[in-house]
């Protein structure tokens, strides 16, 4: 606005000294400014963009590929464009880089009337997330700098990224039981692997329950009695607190227990147990933007700086949603599914500590499943509320991600003050592949003792 005011000074100054040179120099200003004005926001309007991606969900290390058609669906031919295709800055510029980008997102053209440019390029997921590719950022404006226009086209695409799935071969489920383990006040379900006692053969019994060593010695037909134990799965409480992840050890720690978490559920899963999750941290659907999903109004003339476009687009830095991701403790055939759903979007959060994460969800989740906590670090507010679930009838077993020998020692000794005495360290994936041998106590030889099972 103030070229406006400058060359209608100008004019004035000329018709008043009668400067006809000067006047005219006003005019010539005046008619570049207009057009340069004109042009700008005649070139970012026809600028149209259609993209091409496979949005259906990834592992870690795979790859998807771009492909943005930009139009000029105007007559007048664009004599500049800057293109750049969004890509959400936090994975691409941290320290560890969560996405790879190899091939141009970024580059200037040159559009004639009607002609169309195709950008491609290609995406490597290094790390799981929920990942937006695109929109696509545009910046037109004359050659001589007066005016600019920018315009933000193309819907984005969301990629979900599934976290990596680590078997644990030596997680022995049938054996030690270190998952689920309930008695149960009826009989109706028996473990054949647990062996109470004999008794004489009743007509009817199966003879898989026959006891024959014990048949021989007496001469009569005795039948095996098993303990009525149930393997009833699981509930995983992961603690994603943000003050239990410093930044010096990000992303690797936190990932390290959504790893455990989606592994854990996976090895109860494939039990055909229930298996259920709950988490303090957020998801990042959450901060999905709703004007980045709603189509950009035809003839719109953008924006005026790129700050202001790039702001309008991208996810929400912040989101005001404190209720935990949950997913219900049942069975089914989607459950683990779900459960990697949710942990693939999983973000850290600073609203709801672990121990009102417990409180909340202690009246939602069944008593006959184990509750592993999955966490960082365990203040006294996280062995309380542990402590506090295991005397109200749950087996709970803990899970410790990341810590050194003082913290573990911390840890373990406030742990076993609420008698929760299954607790298993994960410092590295070789440890988490280890989980079933990890439950070893950390410390003096006054604290290695052997701890059953809960």
């Amino acid at each position: 606005m103030w070229w406006i005011v400058v060359v209608f000074l100008l004019i004035g100054v000329a018709i008043a000294l009668k400067a006809g040179l000067v006047a005219f120099a006003g005019y010539v200003l005046l008619g570049v400014y207009l057009l340069s004005r004109y042009l700008a926001r005649r070139w970012v309007r026809d600028l149209s963009a259609k993209r091409e991606c496979n949005a259906t969900p990834r592992e870690v290390g795979e790859t998807t590929e771009v492909t943005v058609t930009l139009t000029n669906t105007g007559s007048i031919p664009i004599a500049w464009v800057l293109v750049e295709d969004l890509i959400p800055d936090f994975a691409v510029k941290a320290r560890t880089p969560r996405l790879t980008v190899k091939g141009k997102r970024v580059f200037v053209a040159t559009l004639r009337g009607k002609q169309t440019r195709t950008i491609k390029y290609k995406v490597t997921f290094a790390m799981r997330g929920y990942y937006p590719l695109g929109p696509t950022l545009l910046e037109t404006g004359d050659v001589f700098g007066l005016h600019r226009r920018h315009r933000v086209i193309g819907k984005p695409v969301y990629v979900m990224v599934y976290p990596k799935v680590v078997p644990l071969p030596k997680y022995d489920f049938a054996s030690e039981r270190p998952i689920g383990e309930v008695r149960l006040q009826n009989r109706l379900y028996e473990d054949p692997t647990r062996t109470a006692g004999v008794r004489q053969y009743v007509m009817g019994d199966p003879l898989q329950r026959v006891h024959w060593k014990v048949t021989a010695r007496t001469g009569q037909l005795h039948c095996r009695i098993y303990e009525p134990t149930t393997l009833a799965g699981a509930t995983i409480l992961v603690d994603f607190h943000s003050d239990g992840y410093h930044k010096r050890g990000e992303p690797h720690r936190s990932e390290l227990a959504v790893t455990a978490a989606v592994s854990l559920a996976y090895a109860v899963s494939m039990l055909n147990q229930q298996i259920g999750l709950a988490s303090n941290g957020r998801d990042a659907a959450d901060r999905i933007r709703e004007e980045s999903l709603v189509k950009e109004p035809q003839g719109s003339e953008g924006y005026a700086t790129r700050d202001e476009a790039r702001e309008r687009f991208e996810l929400n830095e912040e989101s005001d949603r404190i209720r935990p991701v949950v997913v219900e403790t049942r069975r089914g055939f989607d459950q683990f599914q779900q459960i990697r759903e949710a942990l693939a979007r999983l973000e850290l959060s600073d609203a709801l500590t672990f121990a009102q994460l417990a409180l909340e969800m202690s009246a939602r989740i069944p008593r006959d499943a184990t509750v592993i906590a999955v966490l960082p670090r365990v203040p006294v507010e996280t062995a309380i509320a542990l402590g506090t679930m295991r005397r109200q009838g749950f087996a709970v077993t803990a899970i410790l991600i990341g810590l050194d020998d003082s913290e573990k020692l911390e840890a373990h000794g406030r742990l076993l003050a609420e008698t929760v005495r299954d607790i298993r360290y994960v410092n590295t994936p070789e440890e988490l592949a280890n989980l079933g041998g990890n439950t070893a106590t950390p410390g003096p030889a006054a604290y290695a003792v052997d701890i059953p099972l809960a």
